[in-house]
């Protein structure tokens, strides 16, 4: 699977999860795409990958989506990237990748999908929410499929902020210390990087029309400060939103765009407690 350089604001876009399958382009390489209702068109979060007999599992943000128009995006784990994709019956082939350069830690596991899946064509079963892909040498990516997550009760992590042009991820001293929760009782609570925060939240026609904010007091600095200034933008006013599976986008009325996805920790765990009351 080749790499081919991105220009900075597409990276932003991708490693903030923003990249979407173009309905109207067809890249070099793509072919036709056959008729596969059940395998396209769907997020597939990717559980395991196995390579020489050798199985890795998955940390929460690898996906692959294929689009039913020649295109396909994903997230190897920590990079983000996009692809021409081919889908003939069983079989999918996906080529011309290009993918973020980010520095990860999971660097093993992004490896052996990008490898796998970039080994040519691979043999695609899905059953039910089931998904696996397979070479012919018999590595293969196992996937499975989630529902939606819900506005309300999700604990959306914040990763990236910026305008309508492009977003760029939070600095590595804020990662994963920014998250917003709509409840089911017309509040918002959260944590804007810093401080936490509590505001009231009406939720009507695709649009959030919030409160003035109320926050602790501890003083922040540097980027923690810099990324509580930005998301108090979403406040005292209304945010459109759109949500896309585990993905949040919010813009508020300035164009302040803040991305946020599910936290996989809570996913996980209403899961578990979904097949323990079945």
């Amino acid at each position: 699977m080749q790499k081919q350089r991105l220009t900075p604001t597409v990276m932003a876009l991708a490693a903030a999860g923003m990249l979407t399958a173009c309905g109207t382009e067809t890249g070099s390489g793509s072919g036709s795409v056959g008729s596969q209702p059940d395998l396209t068109g769907v997020r597939w979060s990717v559980e395991s990958v196995t390579v020489n007999g050798k199985k890795q599992q998955a940390p929460g943000d690898a996906y692959v989506k294929i689009g039913d128009k020649g295109k396909a995006e994903g997230n190897y784990g920590c990079n983000g990237f996009t692809a021409d994709v081919s889908v003939d019956g069983d079989s999918v082939d996906f080529a011309n990748a290009v993918s973020t350069k980010r520095g990860c830690d999971k660097l093993d596991f992004e490896e052996a999908l990008e490898g796998t899946i970039g080994k040519g064509e691979l043999k695609a079963a899905v059953d039910g929410d089931k998904l696996t892909l397979t070479t012919d040498k018999g590595d293969r990516v196992a996937l499975t499929s989630k529902p939606d997550a819900s506005l309300t009760g999700t604990k959306w992590n914040v990763n990236a902020i910026g305008d309508r042009e492009a977003t760029a991820p939070l600095a590595k001293e804020v990662d994963g210390k920014a998250h917003l929760t709509f409840g089911k009782d017309g509040m918002v609570r959260g944590k804007l990087g810093c401080n936490n925060v509590t505001a009231k939240a009406e939720v009507k026609d695709g649009q959030i029309t919030l409160g003035a904010p109320r926050t602790t007091r501890m003083l922040c600095q540097g980027a923690r400060d810099e990324t509580e200034k930005k998301l108090l933008k979403l406040f005292d006013g209304k945010v459109s939103y759109q949500l896309s599976h585990d993905g949040l986008s919010l813009t508020a009325e300035d164009g302040t765009v803040v991305s946020a996805s599910a936290d996989q920790k809570q996913e996980k765990q209403q899961q578990e407690q979904q097949e323990t009351q079945k």
